[in-house]
Formats: C-alpha cells, structure tokens, sequence
C-alpha cells in the first residue's frame, strides 16, 4: 500500500509545487509577453528533478546490489543462513538497500520523469500565453493533473475490482489498467482542452519565425 501513496503524493506534490513556483515567477515577469522567460526558467525544476532522480536512482540502486550481493554471499553461501535471518547483521544493510533503491530511488526516477515531460511542454507552448493566456499556456499542468486523477480512480480496478491472487494473473490486470486509463483519459483531456484552450491559438515555432494557427479540435 505504500508504494500507490508514494506514486500519487509524489507526483501530486510534484504539480503543485511546479504551479507554484510558476506563480512565484508570474509576480517577477506580469506581461504575457514575459512569459517565454517565465517557463524557461521553469527549466531549472525539471533539471533539478533530474539530477536528485540521478544521484538517488544510481545511488539507491548501487547500494541496493552491493548490500544484497554480499549478504546473500556471506550469509547463505558461506554460513548457510538463511535469507534476512536477525543471524546475518549484512540483512540490516541488504533491508536499508532495498529501501533506498525500491523507494527513494524508484520515487526520484519518476518525480524526474514526470516534472521533465511537463516542463519540456510548458516551454514548447510557452508562446500560446501571448495570444490565449495564461490558462492555455497552464495546459500541460492541467494534463498531468488529470491524469493523476484518472489513475486514482483506475487503481481500485486493481486493489479491489479485480485484484491479483496468482501470478497469471498479472498480464491481464496491467491490461485491464492500461485499457482503463485509456479510456477515461482521452474523455477527460478533451473536456481539459476545451476549458483550458481557446477555440483558435497561434504557437511559434520553436526554430525559426513560422507561427501555426491551431485548434483544440
């Protein structure tokens, strides 16, 4: 159960803490036409995420093998004692691995993911919030945002609808959740892109000068 808290903390504290510090630079730079400045340095956060995703992954996963290589080695192999047995005192730094690597490394690989798609989106659209304001060029949060929701609400599929007692059962619960989301996300970003989008917005090219005229349609 902790795993799930952790995935959907993370990423919701992750949202909230980008939308804010987006906030935080709208009072350094009020004009839209500043705003190109304003998401680009959004880019620090999304760089910061991956390099404490690097260090902790790396890190975590490093320790991790070591800890439980040598406990395995010198407990089951040269003793015979069997794996985290209290008898081994390497089973204390094979139980601290496993918790670096599984939960602050796995937790800062997808904080790192998630904050980078979202930022490399902001700075993309940067340019809409010239010409439709400042809830189009938010759209990407309000993307993510969904989609933590979607998943929210997909995940009892899996802990109580149809939960896994064997494992055959895995493939098709994670095709089930993966059908699921689907279907619920694709309803719930169009109804984001009508709230959010207006019904025409121009969007510069990211080389060059050409300006497109899109719709949300």
């Amino acid at each position: 159960d902790g795993i799930p808290f952790l995935g959907f903390a993370l990423c919701g504290l992750g949202m909230l803490m980008l939308y804010g510090t987006m906030l935080v630079f709208r009072v350094h730079y009020p004009s839209a036409k500043e705003w190109i400045l304003l998401t680009e340095s959004i880019t620090g956060y999304g760089l910061g995420g991956s390099v404490i995703a690097m260090f902790g992954r790396v890190g975590g996963g490093i320790y991790t093998k070591a800890a439980d290589v040598g406990a395995d080695l010198v407990g089951k192999v040269v003793h015979g004692i069997p794996e985290d047995d209290p008898r081994n005192p390497a089973t204390i730094a094979d139980n601290v691995g496993d918790n670096v690597g599984d939960v602050a490394g796995m937790g800062s690989d997808l904080f790192g993911s998630f904050a980078e798609s979202t930022c490399a989106a902001l700075v993309i659209g940067s340019s809409i919030g010239v010409s439709s304001g400042w809830d189009a060029m938010v759209f990407p949060i309000a993307v993510s945002g969904v989609g933590i929701f979607v998943c929210l609400i997909c995940s009892f599929i899996a802990t109580h609808i149809k939960p896994v007692k064997a494992e055959a059962d895995v493939e098709s619960a994670l095709k089930v959740q993966l059908i699921s989301t689907t279907i619920l996300m694709i309803p719930s970003v169009y109804y984001a892109a009508i709230k959010f989008l207006p019904d025409e917005f121009e969007l510069k090219s990211t080389i060059g000068e050409e300006t497109l005229t899109l719709t949300p349609f």
